[in-house]
């Protein structure tokens, strides 16, 4: 098995071994359902075995979890906000050990891996600060005053995705935790490895301060496990992570029983290139938009919007370090690009070229389309493929969608009205970014006749996360917010007196 191998060997610093109870219900590890295997995306070899949670399983971690609730509601919320930070000094303690397997099982490249935990640590440091300051407000009143105070909510579900499998969750629980909520999280069912190291870290801190397990409730599974946590009418808020399809599904499931949704799901973002931008900047940080995690983050810059006047500076600028780009096993130094996460996904960016190429073709015709730089798989034992850009028209069906994968549309406009139509012209409403230097375009731009989408970004790429900031978005990205400014409201519930 791949776990004996040499370079696992770090993983037993993370208490993991060949097999793996997938479950941590009630303070204990369990795992009923069926043995997974999880692998490493750049080469397809297993690293080690999981045991998946049951039904069952579920129930009885509810049940202890509901129970915990009423005794961690209680504790004052800077106490909580102790626990917090003991949290973010035991991961810590083992960042580069967590960064790497997020990079071994997930794809990512190391730094990249790193970052993704740090951004839970920021957010632990964010939180504890936070728990003294869940305010309420007095309001002038005819009765002579009317005070709003917040209360927990009890538990609230966290389902992630893989391609965050560990940070949403730290933007979700991190304030959770301090607004007197327990915590039920399922984990990605390819991230299984990350799910448990990241749940004993959590463990050992609630263990080491004579606190109930049951406060943080773990269980690595599949749709069903999801499907019951959606339903579980003891879960008041569910945040999910995900495609547009499975959260309306989610949605529909929490709204029958009146419950509440977080939903942060699909993004199709572009990035604005003015006339007068500064092209070097543009071109790297487009790179970095459009390649980083292989495409594989739901603010990737997808469509790439110029100005006809610097269109081919910048486009000729893109296709010269799209060439320099270094594609290989993420935990190498220096590579840029690492694998997508699964062969489906490979499957997938397959078969969005192939669509690509047929509208491109059609449209060719009257408007101009090809593929200029890359387009193929990459033949290897991982799930490697090729960082692409395409030259299409706006009004391309294809566009409209979102690959998940390093493919960026790129597209011509003459007006700063006609780019903002472009860039406002899809469903998705997740990130957006503009290039230029004048302050009158940075207004129209920020404004309400300016960007739809939740991120708005100037003279910085799509992609990334503000910790003191509401990350989320609009339109078919689900509406959700997550992280800093006042989300922690959406954890807890308002009473008038």
């Amino acid at each position: 098995m791949g776990f004996a191998r040499k370079e696992y060997e770090f993983l037993k610093e993370l208490g993991l071994g060949p097999r793996n109870p997938g479950c941590y219900v009630n303070g204990a590890w369990t795992g009923n359902g069926p043995v997974v295997t999880t692998v490493n995306p750049a080469n397809n070899q297993t690293i080690a075995e999981v045991m998946e949670a049951s039904i069952q399983d579920y129930e009885s971690g509810m049940q202890a979890c509901n129970e915990a609730a009423k005794l961690w509601m209680q504790i004052p919320a800077p106490k909580r906000g102790e626990i917090v930070r003991q949290i973010g000094e035991a991961l810590r303690a083992k960042l580069h050990h967590l960064g790497r397997l997020v990079s071994l099982e997930m794809g990512k490249i190391l730094p990249e891996g790193i970052g993704e935990v740090q951004e839970i640590i920021d957010m632990c440091d964010y939180a504890v600060g936070l728990s003294r300051q869940l305010n309420g407000s007095i309001v002038p009143s005819e009765r002579e005053f009317t005070h709003y105070m917040w209360n927990p909510l009890g538990i609230v579900g966290v389902i992630t995705a893989f391609n965050f499998p560990c940070a949403v969750l730290g933007w979700n629980a991190c304030i959770a935790l301090v607004c007197g909520n327990c915590v039920v999280w399922k984990g990605a069912p390819t991230t299984p490895l990350i799910t448990i190291a990241m749940t004993e870290i959590v463990a050992g801190v609630l263990e080491k301060n004579n606190l109930p397990g049951a406060i943080f409730t773990a269980f690595c599974g599949g749709a069903e496990i999801g499907e019951a946590i959606a339903k579980d009418t003891r879960v008041p808020l569910v945040s999910f992570t995900g495609s547009t399809k499975v959260g309306l599904m989610v949605q529909q499931t929490v709204n029958q029983r009146f419950g509440k949704c977080l939903l942060e799901l699909s993004g199709n973002n572009a990035i604005i290139v003015m006339d007068d931008a500064d092209i070097p900047l543009a071109v790297r940080s487009v790179l970095f938009a459009a390649v980083g995690t292989a495409g594989q983050r739901c603010t990737t810059c997808r469509r790439l919007l110029l100005h006809e006047s610097i269109y081919q500076t910048v486009l000729d600028q893109l296709v010269g370090v799209y060439k320099q780009v270094q594609i290989g096993d993420p935990l190498e130094k220096g590579t840029l690009l690492g694998p997508l996460h699964t062969p489906a996904s490979r499957q997938n960016f397959v078969k969005g070229i192939e669509i690509i190429k047929s509208q491109a073709s059609i449209i060719c015709i009257l408007l101009g389309g090809k593929i200029l730089i890359g387009g193929s798989i990459i033949e290897s034992e991982g799930n490697f493929v090729q960082p692409t850009i395409v030259e299409i028209s706006p009004s391309a069906a294809v566009v409209k969608e979102e690959l998940f994968g390093p493919v960026l549309y790129v597209m011509k406009f003459q007006t700063l009205k006609e780019a903002i139509e472009i860039n406002n012209s899809v469903p998705q409403g997740l990130s957006s970014s503009i290039f230029t230097r004048r302050p009158d375009v940075i207004f129209k731009w920020l404004g309400p006749h300016g960007s739809d989408c939740g991120i708005v970004n100037v003279n910085i790429p799509t992609n990334g996360a503000e910790i003191g900031g509401a990350f989320g978005g609009e339109k078919a990205t689900g509406g959700g917010r997550e992280a800093g400014s006042d989300s922690w409201k959406q954890y807890m519930r308002r009473s008038t007196w």
